[in-house]
């Protein structure tokens, strides 16, 4: 059984925490768009590459000119989880300008159980009781945001949340499929993926890449912290057992919405009664998950 250290723990806690405060911020970046529903296609081409970049450049610097063998030692679970990062990175943007970023990112929130399900079928993974238990009241919250959609108009919104929730958690369950593969390697190839079809998509609609100068900016920025958090989570996950991975998710969700709702950024967005009832319904289902996983470590460690 692998240990950690109280170093080792604090770095990975630290590490993790950062990522998930830096992809707090990608709301609040999207929402400072011009005309955010209309150029949801061209931010999306120019983040991804800047997703892409970041992660090349990572790979370079840390295995020199060797990374490219990487992309040989993709494979199939490689592709399926860059498709699944793609689905991922459209839904989120989709729903971010969409709907309310809280139900966005509640809706996110719920791809630990979207993964676990995932892995039950594909993997035939075993699950707690307690996850079983955690992965239906997190159901019960994502139908009540759904509700809160057909109510406000807000549907397409919610199911382009659950389609990113749906992304991630493949990818998720790709890598534990075939974990030899390069994760870094799938992401950066899910972004060059995202940036083709997005471009394809605006070439089959007589569109051009064109944006406001300011939405350019923001895509550069929004790609920049997500692969800068995508490499500071992956080195600091290591540290960490799984139980504190969960729980740790929370502060993408709290921050997101924390963001956008704190009249200081000038957005000032508040969720409505539902979206926040069922989204403190997920939230519950992920601590309950999160601190049955960990006392049963606990437990374990204790026993060995």
């Amino acid at each position: 059984m692998q240990e950690y250290s109280d170093r080792n723990y604090l770095k990975g806690f630290f590490l993790v925490s950062l990522a998930g405060t830096l992809w707090s911020f990608g709301a609040l970046i999207v929402r400072y768009m011009v005309q955010a529903q209309t150029y949801q296609w061209q931010y999306l081409f120019f983040r991804g590459l800047t997703i892409a970049g970041i992660l090349i450049v990572y790979l370079m610097v840390r295995e020199g000119i060797a990374f490219a063998d990487n992309f040989k030692r993709t494979g199939l679970s490689g592709w399926l989880g860059a498709c699944g990062l793609v689905a991922a990175f459209s839904g989120f943007i989709w729903s971010i300008t969409l709907t309310t970023a809280a139900n966005t990112l509640f809706m996110l929130a719920a791809t630990p159980f979207i993964d676990a399900f995932l892995g039950i079928l594909l993997l035939h993974e075993k699950v707690r009781p307690l996850t079983w238990g955690a992965m239906v009241i997190a159901l019960a919250g994502m139908l009540v945001m759904v509700v809160e959609g057909l109510e406000t108009g807000n549907l397409v919104g919610n199911l382009m949340a659950l389609l990113a929730a749906l992304g991630f958690a493949v990818f998720s369950v790709s890598l534990r499929w075939r974990k030899e593969t390069p994760q870094f390697t799938t992401v950066a190839l899910a972004g060059v993926l995202c940036a083709l079809l997005t471009l394809m998509i605006l070439f089959f609609h007589n569109n051009t890449l064109a944006m406001p100068l300011r939405n350019v900016y923001l895509s550069l920025l929004h790609g920049l912290i997500v692969g800068c958090g995508l490499i500071l989570f992956s080195v600091g996950a290591k540290f960490l057992p799984a139980a504190e991975l969960t729980l740790l998710s929370l502060i993408e969700v709290v921050g997101g919405i924390l963001w956008v709702y704190l009249p200081i950024f000038g957005i000032h967005e508040v969720p409505s009664r539902l979206t926040v009832v069922g989204g403190i319904i997920v939230l519950g289902a992920i601590v309950l998950d999160g601190l049955g996983a960990r006392r049963r470590r606990q437990i374990v460690r204790v026993a060995w």
